[in-house]
C-alpha cells in the first residue's frame, strides 16, 4: 500500500482555483521532489496535506496509509505522522525550544496511546539528536526561532523532524534563502532520516537542493496539476531549460 495517495485534488482559496485535479502517489522509503514555477500550486499542496485553514477542497481525496486525511484536524494528521517544514518558520516568543519540543513530542505520543517521555529520557533523546545535527545546546534554551538566523531556524526545524520521527515529511521550499552551509544542514538532516518506512515530499523551485537530497522521483507541477514525472535527471533538465515548455501543458 502506498504511504500517500492524492487523487484528483481540486482546491480553491477565496474562490480562486489553485489545484486542478492533482494526482500524486508517494511510496514508503521514497523521496519525491515537486518542482514548478511560482504560482503553480506547490505550497498549496503542502498546506492542504497539513490541514491549513482557508483552503477549500472542492473535489478529490487524500489517503494517508489508506485513511482519509481530509476528515482529520491538523493535530490528528500530525499524530498520524505527517510533518510540514515551513518555508518561513515562525517565531514563538516566551516558549523555550526544549519546552516546545517536549510538549509536541508528548502530545503526539499521548494521541497515539503511548506513554509520555520522562524528563531524563526526553533530555537524552534531544541531546543525541541535536549532536547529530551539530546544533549548539545553547540554542535549545532560547525561545523558538526568536533571534535565530535563517540557517538556525532550519536546523531547529530539522531537529523537530528528527524528534517527532514522522512517517511523511513535507518540506515546503525549505531551501528558500539559505546559504550553502545551511542548505547542507537541511539536506544532511533529511538524509539521516531516510528510512524504508518514511516518505518525503520535497517542494523546491531550484535544482540545487536536489544535489544534496537526491530524489527517487521528480514531478513537475504547472497550473495546479502534475504535468511530468521522471527521475532525478528531470531536475537537471529543468535547471537547464526552465519551466516555459510546461506552462501550457496543464491548460
Amino acid at each position: 500500500m502506498s504511504l500517500l495517495e492524492v487523487k484528483n485534488l481540486h482546491v480553491e482559496i477565496d474562490g480562486k482555483k489553485i489545484l486542478n485535479g492533482l494526482d500524486l502517489t508517494v511510496e514508503k522509503g521514497k523521496v519525491h521532489a515537486i518542482m514548478g514555477p511560482n504560482g503553480s500550486g506547490k505550497s498549496t499542496l503542502a498546506y492542504v496535506l497539513a490541514g491549513k485553514d482557508d483552503y477549500d477542497v472542492t473535489e478529490g481525496e487524500i489517503l494517508f496509509n489508506g485513511e482519509n486525511v481530509l476528515e482529520m484536524e491538523p493535530d490528528e494528521r500530525a499524530a498520524k505522522g505527517i510533518f510540514l517544514a515551513f518555508q518561513y518558520p515562525i517565531e514563538i516568543p516566551g516558549v523555550a525550544t526544549m519546552t516546545f519540543l517536549r510538549t509536541a513530542l508528548n502530545a503526539q505520543r499521548k494521541a497515539r496511546g503511548e506513554a509520555e517521555l520522562s524528563t531524563p529520557d526526553f533530555i537524552k533523546r534531544v541531546r543525541e539528536s541535536a549532536a547529530k545535527l551539530e546544533i549548539n545546546p545553547d540554542m535549545l534554551k532560547r525561545a523558538v526561532n526568536v533571534g535565530f538566523s535563517g540557517g538556525e531556524k532550519k536546523r531547529a526545524e530539522i531537529l523537530q523532524m528528527a524528534m517527532l520521527e514522522p512517517r511523511l515529511a513535507v518540506l515546503d521550499e525549505t531551501d528558500s534563502g539559505l546559504d550553502i552551509d545551511a542548505l547542507k544542514v537541511v539536506a544532511d538532516g533529511v538524509n539521516r532520516l531516510r528510512s524504508p518506512e518514511r516518505g518525503f515530499v520535497v517542494i523546491t523551485h531550484y535544482q540545487r537542493l536536489l544535489d544534496y537530497i537526491v530524489p527517487d522521483v521528480v514531478h513537475v507541477l504547472s497550473r495546479g496539476r502534475i504535468v511530468k514525472t521522471g527521475g532525478k535527471e528531470l531536475a537537471l533538465e529543468l535547471e537547464a531549460s526552465g519551466y516555459a515548455q510546461y506552462a501550457g501543458e496543464a491548460a
